[in-house]
């Protein structure tokens, strides 16, 4: 068992020391990522989880305190292609809370260090916490002379030429200034700046950037300050270090003397004493935070009087005056600029909430689902409410947003504090934007239920599900047709002369015929492709002539199914064929076509339904007709195991199995060559009844069905 399994409290010193020596190496290396290379493999969520666990094990084991522990560094090493700066005072980097709870009990501790009764007597300034740079830029005698990254935070680099690009960082201070000042602070990129930087690479042709965080770091460190000056990098002034006669003997007198220098500061910083107006504050900020220019990652207090922050001093390597309390993990507020919907493979309607852009999990997020109509209004799958009855979405909303899986942005609730007067509730369409066909939201016949999607009607008369299911068809799973990617199709598909146009899959495999007899359009003379593109396109496509019988079925885009549906659908009917047969067949829902595709194990009456009417669209029927008088799909492999007992036959599994799982069962069955089924029919040869077996084995015998326990299973195969 991994360590990191185990609670602290259970840990053994030796199982103990393993453990802060892992988390050593590992915080040491993304610290190298974050501070040294801009290029961080985890969230800052992810991060402080791994600082919080040594520290918990530290303090637990104070004995086993390393000499390289996280808990005695700040950063990372400055890396090498900068001259070095050694701090005249260390920069040392915060503690961090996460809880209302967290909050209290520093503010708690302030009080108790300096032997004070928690009486509000102590003020704090509460500041945004910027998601930047962290630099310390030095004056002598009222000139720049040094700017110096956090590095680890005893000695940075020196970038001081890229810092006197920066147009908000003074190059000299006022005739009163003393004649030597470090002013701190954070070096930052706007929001509106990245997303214009990135609108700039893309018309390149060059890649983007991931955030405005790393873009601003690495900006800083580039060779050429030429390049950083056209990066609109900016400035926000909130520390100092070595200072020779100190101009104000607060933390907010410091941040206005700042601000007389001609210092950017930040205007949300505010002084308060209660821990009631200190968590207002980070909850209006947390408000305020989509509407912001720049990101920020929480709100940090500290101390206000300067001499109290003298006598509480410094732990290893952070103030105990002062602490970041940092917003939720993977979380932001933004604004909703607007309600899109896109239109899918299958027709379904997906609207899309169109955001303005915030910083999550270290990605900037400019869209975000909101899954169907329901979703919307407030209402999961199952009918129930996911958020209050009011809190439908709405275009003008101030929503939370999380990155489900780190991958998929959804919105998660509505701020109704900030829902600007007037809004009205979205109407969700009904009618396709895309084709104008009507949009309707199907009924379960079983249940009464609404399906929770609407769908266009129009199918391969839609052109957003006919481009989307030529993307499916050419897929890696379906035909795997190499250079025909989203773009290429695109490009055929909105190509209107004949000799290029690709509506539907049949034309793939006739483009190479109609461009040779074309005299006017030829495609190796439109820009992005040429003669040996061009040709390898054709035998990719050529290649694909001959196909396995699941990849067809996959490739065909019926609803509900997938990869793992097409393989059990080929194994069943092992040629083409007898599948299409069958499932003409099937229409009729009292047929023997109808019952044996129920059966079929992990096919169930909602697959089997799309399947049957995908079959009976008469659009549907033309294109697989001209598709397969171009590509040959080639019949299921025969099972290996041909010579067992159990080849060839129909088996059905019921009861509770004690000897192996029914997924073991089922791929046992498999590999010997037998089909394994989910029901009883006439065409079924062996059930295999384990303890608890009710319906399936009384219909068994009912049909005369063959059956048998589990030890005659094992002794029928030889096992």
């Amino acid at each position: 068992m991994s360590t990191l399994s185990i609670a602290v409290e259970d840990l053994t010193l030796e199982d103990a020391a393993t453990e802060l020596e892992r988390l050593a190496k590992e915080l040491a290396h993304h610290d190298a990522l974050y501070h040294g290379k801009d290029a961080p493999e985890i969230s800052d969520a992810d991060y402080d989880a791994l600082k919080r666990r040594n520290e918990e094990i530290e303090a637990r084991f104070p004995e086993l305190v390393r000499a390289d522990s996280p808990s005695r560094k700040v950063g990372a090493a400055p890396a090498g292609i900068f001259q070095q700066i050694t701090h005249a005072r260390p920069m040392l980097s915060l503690d961090n809370v996460f809880s209302d709870e967290d909050v209290s009990d520093f503010i708690s501790s302030v009080y108790r260090f300096l032997g004070l009764l928690p009486d509000n007597s102590i003020a704090f300034t509460a500041e945004p916490k910027i998601d930047g740079l962290s630099m310390s830029l030095r004056y002598e005698n009222g000139r720049l002379v040094s700017a110096a990254t956090r590095g680890d935070g005893t000695t940075g680099e020196n970038v001081t030429a890229n810092i006197r690009t920066i147009k908000e960082i003074p190059q000299t201070l006022p005739a009163d200034a003393p004649a030597i000042v470090e002013v701190r602070g954070e070096v930052y990129m706007g929001k509106s700046d990245f997303l214009a930087l990135n609108e700039q690479m893309l018309a390149e042709g060059k890649q983007t950037y991931v955030n405005p965080r790393n873009t601003a770091a690495g900006s800083l460190r580039q060779l050429d300050p030429a390049i950083t000056a056209s990066r609109k990098l900016k400035f926000f002034a909130y520390a100092w270090g070595e200072i020779s006669d100190m101009p104000a003997d607060t933390q907010s007198g410091m941040v206005e003397v700042f601000k007389r220098w001609g210092f950017p500061v930040n205007p949300l910083t505010q002084r308060l004493s209660s821990i009631e107006a200190i968590l207002e504050h980070y909850n209006g900020i947390g408000l305020k935070r989509p509407d912001l220019d720049y990101d920020i990652d929480g709100v940090v207090y500290k101390v206000d009087r300067l001499d109290l922050q003298q006598r509480l001093g410094f732990r290893s390597r952070s103030p105990r005056w002062a602490t970041a309390h940092k917003f939720p993990a993977e979380q932001a507020f933004t604004t909703v600029e607007k309600i899109e919907i896109q239109v899918g493979r299958t027709g379904a309607l997906t609207p899309v909430a169109r955001l303005t852009p915030v910083t999550v999990g270290g990605v900037v997020v400019t869209n975000a689902t909101l899954h169907n109509a329901d979703y919307i209004e407030g209402i999961g799958n199952g009918g129930e409410r996911i958020r209050e009855e009011e809190h439908d979405i709405r275009v003008g909303d101030t929503v939370i947003v999380q990155r489900a899986g780190d991958v998929i942005p959804q919105v998660l609730d509505v701020v109704m504090e900030k829902r600007p007067e007037g809004s009205e509730r979205y109407a969700f369409p009904k009618i396709c934007p895309v084709c104008g066909s009507h949009a309707v939201r199907e009924r379960n016949e079983k249940t009464g239920k609404l399906d929770s999607v609407t769908r266009c009607t129009g199918g391969f008369v839609c052109r957003a599900q006919a481009v989307e299911h030529l993307k499916h068809f050419v897929s890696r799973n379906a035909f795997d047709i190499e250079g025909l990617g989203a773009k290429q199709i695109d490009f055929f598909f909105e190509a209107e002369d004949p000799a290029l146009s690709i509506k539907t899959a049949p034309d793939i495999f006739t483009l190479e015929k109609r461009q040779s007899a074309s005299a006017l359009t030829k495609l190796e003379n439109i820009d992005g492709f040429g003669k040996v593109s061009v040709r390898k396109l054709y035998d990719a496509i050529n290649d694909r002539r001959q196909v396995a019988l699941h990849r067809l079925i996959y490739a065909l885009g019926i609803r509900h199914v997938g990869e793992t549906t097409a393989k059990l659908l080929a194994r069943s009917y092992g040629s083409y064929t007898a599948f299409a047969d069958a499932m003409k067949a099937a229409s009729d829902i009292t047929s023997e076509a109808w019952s044996d595709l129920n059966t079929i194990d992990g096919i169930g009456d909602v697959v089997a339904r799309a399947i049957v009417e995908f079959f009976k669209e008469p659009r549907n029927m033309d294109v697989v007709s001209r598709l397969l008088d171009e590509v040959t799909p080639q019949d299921a492999e025969a099972p290996v195991a041909s010579s067992s007992p159990v080849a060839g036959k129909t088996v059905v599994f019921t009861g509770s199995l004690e000897k192996m799982t029914r997924d073991e069962a089922k791929a046992m069955a498999e590999r010997l060559g037998a089909k394994v089924a989910g029901s009883v029919s006439k065409k079924t040869d062996l059930l295999v009844a384990g303890p608890g077996a009710g319906s399936k084995l009384e219909k068994a015998r009912e049909l005369g069905v063959e059956t048998t326990d589990e030890d005659g299973w094992f002794t029928l195969i030889g096992g």
